[in-house]
């Protein structure tokens, strides 16, 4: 029965992790490159939205590393 639930914590850590890297690409790595248009935003915005974005992603790959404690033996 552990196998199982070590499988169903590891997906779940996974899932986590997985939304963490696209909150932080959705949410930094893409708007950087409107930096290189000629219309650009307020930077202050731009700067803004990207620490907000990152908080989000590190809280996912946080709650992905807290399900991972719960794995057993």
């Amino acid at each position: 029965m552990s196998l199982i639930h070590n499988e169903r914590t590891k997906l779940l850590a996974t899932a986590a992790n997985n939304a963490a890297v696209g909150c932080f690409v959705a949410g930094v790595v893409a708007p950087s490159f409107i930096l290189l248009t000629a219309e650009r935003p307020a930077v202050a915005t731009l700067v803004l939205a990207q620490v907000f974005w990152i908080s989000v992603s590190a809280m996912l790959h946080w709650l992905g590393r807290r399900v991972l404690a719960e794995l057993k033996e």
